[in-house]
């Protein structure tokens, strides 16, 4: 296999996706946001700070997804047809958890946008609540499944973690 993205003399390079078919492409991804239970409180109870830490954290994910082209330099613009963006608090976590489901019919798939939009949701929350201390740990950033594309669909098998 060969990386997409590196010419034959190792340069950096954004792939020609000009002959590929339109297709639906969907992606979804998820990731964590651990903290005390302090900082849940505020979440729940919507007494941070800043405000309301979950509509505002999935607001900014989905922002986020629609602008991933100008964050990672490689990537092509895609007109986005849908982008959820979910947070929730989970005990087991303990902390929030978020998850990204992008959704396009373009020449190339949509990873990196649901990614993104997690990405960036966790980072919002953590900017909100850090306010209740800087025990916050994010992790867990993983793609879940994809579909569309000439390399069909995946699925991260049940079980695995990242």
């Amino acid at each position: 296999m060969t990386l997409t993205h590196v010419d034959d003399a190792g340069r950096a390079r954004m792939v020609d996706v000009g002959g590929k078919p339109v297709t639906l492409r969907t992606a979804t991804a998820e990731g964590w946001i651990r903290m005390g239970a302090e900082a849940i409180a505020m979440v729940e109870g919507n007494t941070g700070p800043k405000g309301a830490v979950l509509s505002t954290a999935e607001l900014a994910g989905l922002s986020a997804a629609k602008r991933t082209a100008e964050l990672i330099p490689l990537c092509h613009q895609i007109p986005m047809d849908r982008i959820e963006v979910t947070a929730r608090t989970e005990s087991e976590v303990p902390g929030v958890v978020v998850r990204a489901t992008a959704q396009a019919q373009w020449r190339t798939g949509v990873e990196m946008e649901a990614l993104t939009a997690v990405s960036v949701a966790l980072l919002t929350v953590y900017d909100m609540v850090k306010a209740a201390g800087h025990d916050l740990e994010i992790g867990g950033i993983r793609l879940l499944e994809k579909s569309g594309g000439t390399r069909g669909n995946w699925a991260l098998e049940q079980g695995s973690s990242a």
